[in-house]
């Protein structure tokens, strides 16, 4: 988009959307593109920003007290213009508050805002959720950026690893019609290693509800490393559509609905609810390495 906002520094370049607050492009200092382009013929994504759903919703519909509201995956906040509130030469902050679209599916005051910070070979985006409202204020939050694998100057012959710093071997389950299925399946991870295969995601994402820990890296064998750090984000979920030339690596607080459990937002696995007149905060960055 013209309108984007370029931040950089010595080290890293990056574009930043106010459509979604989304990352656009996230360039090192030799020209190597890291973030996904947003292909259309694969995925027309970036780095989407989720509020205040995470996934899916039983027949896109939520209840919230008792009454029904229409939403969409991923909520409404990847879809909606933020107005920027502040930026400088490595920085910048994107806010977004209710509008009369955004109170047909979700009747709360909140500001939602996003900011994208470099510093050095490090990118960190964080999120700030503050409740306006007089009651408690229940969603989910979840970012969704898309690498490109294989990574710059790479190709498909070379092997990519996911490796959590933990060194853990978290259960995983799978989406059902792209609700979740909360059947526990046995870890892809051994000591915390993962070899990528285009195969896993024949079955759609690889979700992780618990215990991926909140650092884990990407890796090329004989090329470069991204190096993650997560805040406040307990879940984790790895997906790509096969083939398809991208990973993301998507840290949430919050998951779809689950079979069974009916459309409540409340009983959303991880769903965050927040007190009147409190902030929550959300946070990944990325350090390049190599």
């Amino acid at each position: 988009m013209s309108d984007d906002i370029l931040i950089k520094n010595e080290r890293l370049a990056v574009a930043v959307s106010p459509l979604g607050a989304e990352t656009r492009s996230l360039t090192s200092k030799d020209g190597r593109e890291w973030l996904w382009d947003g292909d259309p013929a694969y995925w027309t994504g970036r780095a989407p920003i989720l509020f205040p759903i995470v996934g899916k919703a039983p027949d896109n519909r939520v209840t919230i007290e008792g009454m029904a509201f229409p939403m969409q995956q991923h909520g409404f906040a990847r879809k909606s213009v933020f107005a920027l509130e502040d930026s400088s030469p490595a920085s910048c902050r994107f806010r977004l508050d209710p509008t009369d679209e955004t109170r047909l599916a979700y009747p709360f005051e909140f500001s939602l805002s996003i900011t994208h910070a470099l510093s050095d070979a490090t990118l960190t985006v964080t999120a700030e959720v503050d409740n306006r409202d007089d009651r408690p204020m229940p969603f989910g939050f979840g970012f969704h950026p898309a690498f490109r694998w294989p990574m710059p100057g790479l190709t498909r012959g070379h092997v990519h690893h996911i490796a959590l710093a933990n060194r853990a071997a978290p259960a995983m389950i799978r989406l059902r019609d792209g609700l979740l299925d909360l059947t526990p399946l046995a870890s892809p991870f051994a000591e915390g290693l993962l070899a990528l295969d285009h195969d896993y995601f024949e079955e759609d994402a690889m979700i992780f509800p618990e215990g991926a820990g909140d650092r884990l890296s990407l890796s090329a064998e004989d090329g470069p490393s991204l190096h993650f750090r997560f805040e406040n984000l307990p879940n984790l979920a790895l997906w790509t559509k096969p083939g398809a030339p991208y990973i993301c690596v998507e840290p949430w607080h919050g998951m779809a609905a689950a079979h069974g459990k009916g459309p409540a937002i409340e009983d959303r696995p991880f769903t965050v609810t927040l007190p009147a007149g409190k902030s929550a905060r959300f946070g990944w960055s990325v350090t390049i390495d190599g």
